[in-house]
């Protein structure tokens, strides 16, 4: 093979090219931090990056997900405490208004109070967030879920699907209830009635029961009208007793669910951690050895240098002479 001084200075210049591409891709990874930033770098560490970037971003949704719950859980769970207090309340007025030395005047007062109590249970059944939806409406969020016809009875007319939401790769769990699994149930331990009558559920007739009762005149009523009254008070007692254990079920559920949420948040954060280190293993550069292999490229760029100078003042026709 013939060799000619157009040949032997084409493979100075490629070597020279290629010695100061080098010495750039290791001056790059230095001022970038980045081992890896096209797949040609190291096609192995590109696709297992590809697969921990699609991870890290799967669990950032996730951790967002956590976010939204837990601000949907906890503002129930608030709500829930001002229904909790305003059942006790109206136990406490119950139990007040059974007194038999009490008068009619007395036991329609204690009704009004009942009455104060029934409209903020309904206003509280009906809350929203700041979205300006219905906590307690399912996923018909847009629409009240409890209203009052012309008799003043109170129904649920929301969705009857809980709101769900996946906190995690394999966990999903109910971020907000109807309101008909809080005003409207009882827990299976529930008092029963003891003549074996069909208990009530919906916690807005208890009230009304019990709010038409004490308006019935007892002071010189015969011991039929009393007994009714006696009765009347007794299931209101046990229906408010059953409607708070739902309520306080409820509310237990939610307080499990918001420490899970908070365990999750922790493994995701220190599965963030591990997922951080393993990109950098790959993708990042180690400036030890970039330091290095940056003042070695440097060398050998200098050695190109003198040698492509050497060579370029000299032919094949003065090396023969």
């Amino acid at each position: 093979m013939r060799l000619s001084t157009n040949m032997i200075f084409d493979q100075q210049v490629r070597g020279v090219t290629d010695a100061q591409s080098s010495w750039l891709n290791a001056g790059n990874q230095l001022s970038s931090g980045r081992r890896v930033t096209n797949p040609s770098d190291d096609p192995i560490a590109a696709s297992r990056a590809v697969v921990l970037s699609q991870t890290q971003a799967r669990d950032s949704q996730f951790a967002l997900a956590r976010s939204f719950a837990d601000q949907s859980l906890s503002l129930e769970e608030s709500t829930l405490s001002d229904v909790t207090t305003a059942i006790q309340s109206a136990q406490t007025t119950l139990i007040s208004a059974g007194n038999g030395s009490l008068s009619d005047d007395d036991r329609a007062s204690y009704a009004t109070q009942l009455e104060g109590i029934r409209s903020q249970l309904l206003n509280l059944a009906n809350s929203k967030d700041g979205n300006g939806r219905y906590l307690f409406a399912g996923y018909e969020s847009d629409t009240a879920p409890f209203t009052q016809d012309a008799s003043g009875a109170v129904t649920y007319t929301g969705g009857t699907q809980a709101i769900t939401q996946k906190v995690d790769s394999e966990r999903s769990m109910t971020v907000a209830h109807t309101g008909n699994a809080i005003f409207d149930s009882l827990t299976s331990n529930a008092k029963p009635e003891p003549n074996g009558g069909t208990s009530q559920t919906n916690l807005f007739d208890m009230l009304d029961s019990a709010i038409s009762a004490l308006k019935v005149p007892q002071n010189d009523a015969d011991d039929a009208t009393k007994q009714t009254f006696t009765d009347a008070m007794d299931k209101a007692n046990r229906g408010f007793s059953n409607s708070l254990n739902n309520v306080l079920a409820v509310r237990s559920e939610i307080g499990t669910q918001l420490d899970e949420l908070d365990t999750l948040d922790a493994k995701g954060d220190d599965r963030a951690v591990t997922l951080k280190d393993q990109m950098s293993t790959l993708v990042n550069v180690d400036y030890t050895q970039a330091i290095s292999t940056y003042t070695m490229q440097q060398q050998l760029l200098q050695a190109s240098y003198t040698t492509f100078s050497d060579m370029s003042k000299m032919s094949l026709f003065q090396m023969n002479k």
